[in-house]
């Protein structure tokens, strides 16, 4: 008699015997938690320090100032619970600066030398692509900064890294004001929001992409705040154009001005009447842009993601108002000693107002290269940075 186990069937083999270890789609994958341990009241004697220092060596010190702000406000940001790290030097941002001014000053020299030898419709001829340079050299100046800073940018000892082309992202820029000055500034919100989509769609963590998605972004409107802050704006100058013009025509009636061509005290207190007037109109001006600020700040944090997170930042109108009116008012009355500690203010803002939701996969990342070996030199000729 035939054994019944002979003809059991045989048990299917298991796949991943057959096709090898299946890999677990969520593998590296982690919630990211954002927190911070920033304190702005321990960035006061770093404040005075660098303040004291810059005098001292007439604006020199603060490169090594700049650096050591970004070492403390990286290491009082925290992800999953651990700290971003800051590797710059400032000696790579005093390179920076030598390297902008050779940038800056060749084209500059070669424009003031040609103007004095040129009949004056060919030198106009020489301005205008001059002033294009400018405004290309501009955005260039700005994305090679983002770029320095995100080289010099570490987690869990991986840095990030920014792709792409500063070149490229000096056209944009350049093209993007023409199209905004034509527009009467109505291009500018579809402009920054572009623009931030060229940085943050080009930055990376080590090896894994970090991604911004326009159609996201685009579910946070900017032409709405937008054009409050227009419309107010334009209803300010009127109404400032009109009050300088009444308190001219007083003065002049009450025979407080001088004849035309002569200078007295008079023009003085008019001049810093106009200057005092302008102070009292500078809050109401950041308020009615304050809603199109944070506008702008919402789409740019919800364009972003990376694998399956994204991220929101919940930032209104009012405290952001309160926050930029409070920090220009005491870096004018101290001036500019407290800017450590109103970056501090700002950084912890930011940070405790950003959330996310999802995955990232930043447990698979790995190392890259160190990036530019100078600072943002053209980007602080400018005056831009971001911190």
């Amino acid at each position: 008699m035939t054994d019944s186990t002979d003809d059991a069937p045989t048990p299917a083999r298991p796949l991943t015997d057959a096709l090898g270890p299946i890999s677990d789609p969520d593998e590296g994958a982690e919630s990211l938690v954002f927190t911070t341990t920033l304190q702005p009241s321990k960035f006061l004697g770093l404040s005075l320090k660098n303040g004291l220092l810059n005098l001292v060596t007439l604006t020199l010190w603060r490169f090594w100032g700049k650096t050591e702000v970004r070492r403390r406000v990286w290491r009082g940001v925290r992800l999953n619970d651990e700290a971003f790290e800051y590797t710059g030097r400032g000696v790579e941002l005093f390179v920076g600066f030598l390297l902008a001014l050779v940038v800056l000053g060749a084209p500059l020299l070669l424009v003031v030398f040609g103007v004095q030898f040129l009949r004056p419709e060919l030198a106009a001829l020489l301005i205008l692509p001059f002033y294009a340079f400018l405004y290309w050299l501009w955005g260039f100046g700005v994305f090679s900064a983002f770029r320095y800073m995100a080289s010099r940018t570490t987690w869990r000892g991986i840095r990030f890294r920014l792709t792409g082309s500063g070149a490229n992202y000096g056209l944009r820029f350049l093209g993007y004001l023409l199209l905004t000055s034509i527009t009467f500034g109505w291009f500018w919100p579809a402009a920054e929001r572009k623009l931030a989509g060229s940085v943050w769609g080009g930055m990376r963590f080590g090896d894994r992409k970090i991604a911004f998605q326009m159609g996201r972004s685009e579910g946070e409107s900017l032409y709405g705040p937008f054009a409050i802050g227009w419309l107010g704006t334009a209803v300010g100058y009127i109404v400032l154009i009109i009050i300088v013009g009444v308190a001219f025509a007083a003065f002049s009636h009450a025979g407080l001005l001088p004849e035309p061509g002569t200078a007295g005290p008079p023009d003085v207190v008019f001049i810093l009447g106009i200057y005092g007037l302008m102070a009292l109109l500078a809050p109401i001006f950041m308020l009615i842009w304050a809603p199109y600020h944070a506008a702008k700040l919402r789409a740019i944090a919800r364009g972003v993601t990376m694998d399956k997170a994204g991220f929101t930042l919940k930032v209104n109108a009012l405290p952001l108002w309160w926050l930029m009116l409070s920090n220009l008012f005491l870096i004018i009355v101290t001036l500019g000693f407290l800017m450590p500690w109103a970056q501090a203010r700002t950084a912890r803002f930011l940070i405790t107002r950003l959330k996310s939701d999802g995955k990232a996969k930043v447990g698979l990342a790995h190392q890259t290269g160190r990036g530019p070996g100078s600072g943002e030199g053209l980007a602080d000729a400018f005056g831009f940075s971001a911190i």
